[in-house]
Parts: C-alpha cells; sequence; structure tokens
C-alpha cells in the first residue's frame, strides 16, 4: 500500500466484472460464469443478433431485469469510487468494461462506459440511443423513428469496436496512476491499457486472484474490491491532504 500512496494528480480507474461480483451480479470468465453458461457466439456478436435476435434479446433481457432486483446494489467498492470522484482535487476518470449501472446509481459522474449500457437501447436503423428498462423484441418500435425490428441493446458485442475512445487515450496519455479494479485482463483493448501507460505512471491491480495481465502492473493487491478499494482511496485521500 505505501508504494502508491503519494499524491497523484491525475488519476484513471478501470473496473470489470469483479466489482459487482459482490453485488450479485455473475462474472463472464470464471469457470462458473456467463461465458460457461452460455456461448459468445449465440449472443454476444452483431452476427448472432442476426441470426436470432430472439435469443439475444432474451438475454439481455433477463440480464437488465437482473438489475432490477432490489438485491442487486451498489456495493462498498462502488461507493467509495463516488467518495473519492468528489474528494479527489486532481484529474480522475473512472471507465468501466461493465454493462450495470451501479456506479452511476452509487454516484459517479465522471464515468465513461466503454462497452455500452444496458439500461439504453439503440436503434440499428437510425442510430438514436435511449434509456430503456423494459424487455426489448425484434416488434420494438423505435422511439425516434418509429420503425420496427432494430432495436438492440446498448452495448458492444465481440467484433464492434468501443466506446468513447478517444476520451480514454487522452485521460491515459495525461494519467499518473492507473487503477484496474476486477478485471480478467483478458478483453481488448481495456487489458492493454495497463501498457499503455507503462514507464509514465504507477500501475496498481486490485483483484481476488491474478489477472491475465497482473505481472505488468507495479502493484498487486489481492483480496475482495469492498474492502480493498476503499482501503486505497482512503489512503490516496490521506495522502493528498
Amino acid at each position: 500500500m505505501e508504494a502508491v500512496t503519494r499524491r497523484h494528480p491525475s488519476i484513471v480507474v478501470l473496473t470489470g466484472a469483479g466489482i459487482s461480483r459482490e453485488s450479485g451480479l455473475a462474472t463472464f470468465r470464471d469457470p462458473d460464469g456467463i461465458w460457461a453458461r452460455v456461448r459468445v457466439e449465440d449472443v454476444a456478436t452483431p452476427g448472432a443478433f442476426a441470426r436470432d435476435p430472439a435469443r439475444v434479446h432474451a438475454f439481455y433481457n433477463a440480464r437488465r431485469a437482473q438489475l432490477r432486483d432490489p438485491a442487486v446494489a451498489p456495493n462498498a467498492a462502488h461507493l467509495a469510487l463516488a467518495r473519492f470522484e468528489r474528494a479527489w482535487p486532481g484529474g480522475f476518470l473512472l471507465v468501466t468494461q461493465n454493462v450495470d449501472d451501479l456506479h452511476a446509481r452509487a454516484g459517479s459522474r465522471r464515468l465513461v462506459h466503454m462497452h455500452g449500457e444496458l439500461g439504453k437501447a439503440r436503434c440499428g436503423h437510425c442510430g438514436h440511443v435511449a434509456p430503456w428498462q423494459e424487455d426489448l423484441s425484434a416488434t420494438t418500435a423505435c422511439p425516434s423513428c418509429g420503425r420496427a425490428g432494430g432495436m438492440r441493446p446498448h452495448v458492444v458485442w465481440f467484433g464492434e469496436m468501443p466506446l468513447a475512445m478517444d476520451e480514454i487515450g487522452a485521460a491515459l496519455e495525461g494519467c499518473d496512476l492507473f487503477v484496474a479494479i476486477g478485471t480478467s485482463g483478458q478483453v481488448h483493448p481495456a487489458a492493454g491499457f495497463v501498457a499503455e501507460v507503462a514507464g509514465r505512471a504507477r500501475t496498481v491491480e486490485l483483484n481476488l486472484e491474478p489477472g491475465a495481465m497482473s505481472r505488468a502492473f507495479d502493484e498487486r493487491i489481492e483480496g475482495p474490491a469492498s474492502e480493498t478499494v476503499p482501503a486505497l482511496l482512503e489512503a490516496l485521500l490521506r495522502d493528498a491532504g
């Protein structure tokens, strides 16, 4: 912990599925995770949507419904990041690979969803993006252009370009500290962020166990996000005075 408790004017935090595990949401790449039960090729690619939109909609409708479960709520790690954002005197950007809304519900505002948001829908005909909490189907009409058949979850599928990469790239280029929380280190381009800042910024990984890119980090802190994240952020704030 002492290695990172010095002044860091600009911070980029990357979060993955591991930070939401303690809120009751399944991860993707664990042995019992989502991709162990459902094939990526069947539900999370443009080709899958073209072949069988009903199956893709059913998969994401179920995930959207899970977010409405009162038992699913921001945990101590989400809340600590939101508090830290308000208190930190330097630059800060929170980049999440997660499509859930737990960071926003915790109060984070300097937030980028690089893989999209489950609580939004996008029209393939006109490109309109709208908040969306109900089920989607092949007959759902776009609230903007009125055409049916083109509405899809506003999520980035495999083979598609992540969102806000220019903003993320600029933040990484100017950061002094890069922190990755609960990421597998297997999904690019996010897995390569630590290499982008190597030699320019201090890098710290917080995870239950080492990820695929663990050796690229200057420091690794193992443990539940609800414990390690508040502890690290509190130490940074103490050091900043």
